[in-house]
C-alpha cells in the first residue's frame, strides 16, 4: 500500500463506478464519479490544492499569509483543509442560511467565517468578498470564480482519470457551478474525442438548487468567458429542486450516498440517457451526503424538504 506525504497525496483519482441499472434506456450505461473520496469530502480539493500551488509558484502567498474567499461550502472546506496543512490563515465569506454541517467543518479547520446575507446567496457571498479584498490588499484573493487554476485542476486530473477508466465516454454531465469542472473535464475529453458531449446541468432561473447556478441570475463566472464555456457545451439540462433530491435518493438505491447536486447532476444525466440511442454518460458527484444530512433529504417528506429548501443552501 502507498504511503503519502500528507492528506493532500489523497487529493484525486477518485472512483468511478458504474450505475447503469439507474438508465432508463438499456443501450445508455451511466457512470458516476465519486468527489466525495478526496479528504475534504468533494471536487472542490482538487482545485483548492491547486489555486495554491500555484499562487505558491508564483510568489503570491507566503506562509502563514491570510487568504479569503467566496464559497457555500465545498470550495471554503477544501481551502480550509490544504490551509491549515501549508499554514495559511483563511476567511470565508458564507451566506447565512447554509447548513450547520458547512459551519462546523470550516470551523474545525481553523477558518474564520464572515457572513453575508443569505437573501443574497453565493452572488452576495462573491461581492462582500471582492470588496473586501479590495479593502486588504495584503489578504490573498484566490477568487475561483476566475482563477484560471480551477480548470486546470480538471484538465490535468479529473478528465485524465475518466479517460484512462471510461475511453468509451460519449457524454460528460455535470453541474455548472464555478464551471471549473465543465470547462476543464469538457475540453480534455473532446481534446481526446471531439464526439464527446458536453451537457451543464443548471435550475431555472431564481430557483435554488445545491451547488448549481444559472448564469441568467446575474453573474457569470469569468472564466466560463474565457474559456470559451459557452462553444464547449453542447447543450444544458434544467433541473429543478424536487428532482434532485428524489434523483439524490434513488442512489441511495444502489448504495450511493451522495450530495444534492449529484442528484441534480443524474437527473440531467437520466433526460440524457432516455434521449439518445446508445451511448456511455458519466456524471460527477461533486460531494459525499454527510454535510446534508441535517436537511433530512432522505428521511423527511419530499414536499417538506422542497419547501426546506427554499429556505437553506444546501451547498
Amino acid at each position: 500500500m502507498t504511503v503519502y506525504g500528507s492528506v493532500l497525496g489523497l487529493i484525486g483519482n477518485t472512483p468511478l463506478v458504474e450505475i447503469s441499472e439507474l438508465s432508463p434506456n438499456p443501450a445508455v450505461r451511466l457512470l458516476v464519479k465519486l468527489e466525495g473520496h478526496n479528504p475534504g469530502g468533494s471536487v472542490k480539493d482538487r482545485i483548492a490544492l491547486a489555486m495554491i500551488e500555484e499562487a505558491e509558484k508564483e510568489g503570491r502567498v507566503e506562509p502563514g499569509q491570510t487568504l479569503i474567499e467566496p464559497s457555500s461550502g465545498n470550495t471554503g472546506i477544501g481551502l480550509a483543509l490544504v490551509s491549515r496543512v501549508r499554514g495559511y490563515r483563511l476567511k470565508v465569506v458564507l451566506a447565512t442560511n447554509v447548513s450547520i454541517e458547512r459551519r462546523q467543518l470550516l470551523e474545525l479547520r481553523g477558518a474564520e467565517i464572515i457572513e453575508s446575507p443569505g437573501a443574497e446567496g453565493s452572488n452576495g457571498a462573491v461581492r462582500r468578498a471582492r470588496a473586501l479584498a479590495a479593502e486588504h490588499p495584503d489578504w490573498a484573493f484566490l477568487y475561483q470564480y476566475a482563477n484560471q487554476a480551477n480548470p486546470n485542476a480538471h484538465y490535468n486530473g479529473t478528465g485524465p482519470e475518466i479517460w484512462r477508466d471510461c475511453p468509451t465516454v460519449t457524454h460528460f454531465v455535470a453541474g455548472l457551478g464555478t464551471s471549473g469542472t465543465l470547462l476543464g473535464v469538457g475540453h480534455y475529453l473532446k481534446d481526446q474525442n471531439p464526439e464527446v458531449k458536453v451537457l451543464a446541468v443548471e435550475p431555472p432561473a431564481g430557483e435554488i438548487v445545491d451547488g448549481l447556478r444559472n448564469l441568467d441570475d446575474g453573474y457569470i463566472p469569468p472564466i466560463f468567458v474565457e474559456n470559451g464555456g459557452a462553444d464547449l457545451l453542447d447543450g444544458k439540462r434544467i433541473v429543478r429542486p424536487r428532482e434532485s433530491i428524489e434523483w439524490t435518493r434513488r442512489l441511495a438505491d444502489v448504495g450511493i450516498f451522495a450530495g444534492i447536486s449529484t442528484g441534480a447532476a443524474l437527473a440531467g444525466a437520466i433526460r440524457t440517457a432516455a434521449s439518445i440511442e446508445s451511448g456511455t454518460i458519466v456524471v460527477v458527484s461533486a460531494d459525499g451526503g454527510w454535510k446534508y444530512l441535517s436537511t433530512g433529504a432522505w428521511t423527511d417528506d419530499l414536499d417538506v424538504v422542497v419547501e426546506r429548501a427554499k429556505q437553506i443552501t444546501y451547498f
